[in-house]
């Protein structure tokens, strides 16, 4: 990665910005059931966390367009009610958004969640001042891939220069959605992928944790005595991603399977 400093974040939701761990995994489970699939462990469907849904269910159950189709229809019923706020923020997010926003860079979100849906959860959490633009997919499955979605938003903002553009996301998926539209990318690790996966997607950077992805200068560029609170400075260097903190005791990502 090239020592510069980048004027356009966009960032990844579900494993980036918050752990959606519960929420998606009910809400997989309560579709499952309608086909008669119980699951007992919700940590066996982790995998679910940052495809596309209708890729998921087809790999990982080997469900049939019609089947997947149906199986996306019963998950939304349940997301849209209970498992969209059935969601944590990362511990430093916060912090994070601000800083960047502060340091007069632009904030974008590019998820393969529904926009509609991603919207409500930056509201919940009180994020949408941050982000210039919200993308995401559609109900229809029109924009679903992840290279979709970043074409959209850049599209949407005419953003031209693409060298001023950095990814942000923990799977795989924002890796190479970040290289099929030419701009760099940062992979995290506190999320649901692991370096392997993000080294082989061809991660520009990875970093371990909020606090590195906020006080490493030579990263972003960040220049942290321009904020307006005083107490984010400290804040950040104080960050830490408390792994006994998360639902399951461990941290999430290492204790899912790769595969149901």
């Amino acid at each position: 990665m090239n020592n510069k400093r980048y004027q356009h974040i966009l960032f990844d939701l579900d494993g980036t910005l918050t752990d959606p761990m519960i929420g998606i995994t009910s809400s997989v489970k309560y579709a499952l059931s309608y086909f008669n699939i119980e699951v007992e462990d919700l940590r066996s469907l982790c995998p679910f966390i940052g495809p596309p849904l209708k890729t998921s269910f087809k790999d990982f159950y080997q469900f049939t367009d019609e089947q997947a189709d149906v199986a996306i229809a019963k998950y939304r019923e349940y997301f849209s009610k209970q498992g969209i706020f059935e969601n944590t923020l990362y511990q430093g997010i916060d912090e994070l958004l601000r800083l960047l926003t502060e340091n007069e860079m632009k904030i974008y979100l590019a998820t393969s969640k529904p926009q509609p849906f991603a919207q409500q959860i930056l509201e919940y959490f009180h994020l949408e001042s941050y982000f210039t633009f919200v993308g995401g997919s559609t109900f229809d499955g029109s924009r679903s891939e992840k290279a979709d979605v970043i074409q959209y938003v850049l599209d949407s903002t005419d953003i031209k220069t693409r060298s001023d553009v950095v990814m942000i996301g923990d799977r795989k998926y924002d890796i190479e959605g970040a290289k099929a539209n030419n701009i760099d990318s940062i992979g995290v690790l506190y999320g649901y992928g692991d370096e392997e996966e993000l080294a082989n997607a061809g991660a520009n950077k990875i970093v371990t944790d909020i606090k590195e992805l906020s006080t490493d200068e030579e990263l972003l560029k960040v220049d942290k005595n321009i904020t307006t609170s005083e107490n984010i400075k400290s804040e950040v260097e104080d960050i830490k991603i408390d792994n006994k903190n998360l639902l399951f005791g461990d941290k999430k990502s290492k204790n899912c399977p790769k595969r149901p």
